[in-house]
């Protein structure tokens, strides 16, 4: 009955995205980030469901060029040509892996989420259509959120929660990364919504996200909370409303969080006398040696197998940074970087022109909590092996239609407003 469900759920985003194709783009980010798929029991475990959509996005792209003998503008910034750059290094270390057979693998799986970007480059073409993008990618963390909040809250906190089977983020670390970036996309609607029963249910899913992060009982995720909040003050438009609340609900966390989980939140200070800290290091310190050894190849993808001094027993990066500099050298590594750093100066720019009215008011909003999103995901990259993940690279994309769009407005003619 499940599998029957989903299917279903399958012919509905395909027929919308052949009606419209930019409501497939709106599909594929609920099966990319909500994984409906995972809690399939049958067939649809297996069917390959985001690819059959994605193909029906580009058949219906097509038939809308052949019908109307025009095609779609792709929007061009500094980022698409770091894109391109960037692909070409992992090609480069791939071809110069000294395990062809496992980086092969993983290249395909990375160009396949590069390519999955494309759609949203050339359908997401206006204020209303980026808007309803965001507000998809947010509610679809967000209902694993209210799963994973409501199980937290109802078990005093005294046990872990974790994302959907088979996904990127379903492991307590990275599930709390996830919700942690997710957070700023559901402020962002909450400041676009005007509906009180709306409100009100963005406002609980917020809460309950804290509550999922701290549940996870994850460090690293207790980072990414920390500066996810930090850039919520800054960029926060009531401080004087955000205080009050913050302290309230950290009084409340104290009160109901289990003493065993302030003993591991504390271990961050004693990091020296932990066994797993001291074997990141140790696995930051070899990749980093490798990387100074090989600075143009790296190792290439999965590069663990041949930089791991114990192949039984290999130790994960830990660090998105160490990942990417390892497997793909120095190049790699400032590729990466200028991709998710310079995307934040750009978007905390387009936020500063906001405030001071030469750019749209919405669009600063929409800066500030992109940039927000992206600092989460660059802080908890700093204690996970997230550099695969194709949520950074789907934001830093939204960061580039947001920028088309702020510049298509301010050259529109006189007297007649832009699309919204």
């Amino acid at each position: 009955m499940r599998d029957l469900a989903l299917f279903l759920i399958l012919l509905a985003l395909a027929w919308a995205a052949w009606l419209r194709p930019w409501l497939g783009v709106l599909g594929l980010a609920v099966l990319a980030y909500l994984n409906p798929h995972a809690y399939g029991v049958g067939f649809m475990r297996t069917f390959p469901i985001y690819q059959t959509l994605f193909a029906v996005v580009c058949l219906s792209l097509g038939w809308d060029v052949y019908r109307h003998r025009t095609l779609p503008r792709l929007p061009w910034d500094w980022r698409i040509l770091v894109f391109l750059l960037l692909w070409a290094c992992f090609l480069f270390t791939t071809w110069h892996s000294q395990f062809p057979w496992a980086a092969w693998i993983k290249l395909s799986e990375v160009s396949k989420i590069f390519l999955a970007l494309l759609p949203t480059l050339l359908l997401i073409d206006t204020r209303r259509k980026l808007f309803f993008l965001i507000a998809t990618i947010a509610v679809s963390f967000g209902l694993v959120t209210l799963k994973g909040g409501y199980w937290a809250v109802m078990a005093g906190f005294q046990d872990r929660v974790y994302g959907p089977p088979g996904s990127h983020f379903y492991g307590n670390n990275e599930f709390a990364v996830a919700m942690a970036m997710n957070i700023p996309l559901l402020v962002l609607w909450l400041r676009e919504a005007r509906h009180r029963r709306l409100r009100w249910t963005l406002m609980a899913m917020v809460g309950l996200s804290y509550a999922a992060v701290l549940s996870s009982w994850s460090r690293g995720g207790l980072i990414t909370l920390g500066v996810t909040t930090v850039f919520l003050l800054w960029s926060g438009k009531r401080k004087h409303l955000m205080l009050p609340l913050l302290m309230a609900g950290g009084v409340l966390a104290v009160t109901a969080l289990p003493a065993k989980w302030f003993e591991r939140m504390g271990t961050i200070s004693t990091y020296e006398q932990d066994a797993s800290a001291t074997s990141r290091l140790e696995a930051w310190r070899t990749g980093l040696d490798y990387a100074l050894e090989h600075p143009l190849t790296g190792a290439g993808f999965d590069g663990w197998i041949a930089v791991q001094p114990d192949p039984e027993h290999p130790m994960a990066w830990h660090s998105s940074y160490v990942q990417i500099v390892t497997e793909h050298g120095l190049l790699g590594m400032t590729l990466w970087t200028l991709l998710i750093f310079g995307t934040m100066l750009s978007l905390t720019r387009l936020a500063w022109l906001a405030q001071r009215s030469h750019a749209p008011p919405w669009a600063g909003d929409y800066a500030a909590m992109l940039c927000a999103s992206l600092a989460a995901y660059a802080a908890g990259g700093l204690f996970l092996g997230l550099a695969y993940w194709d949520i950074p690279y789907h934001l830093i994309v939204l960061s580039v239609v947001l920028g088309h769009l702020v510049r298509s407005e301010a050259v529109a003619p006189a007297g007649k407003p832009a699309a919204t």
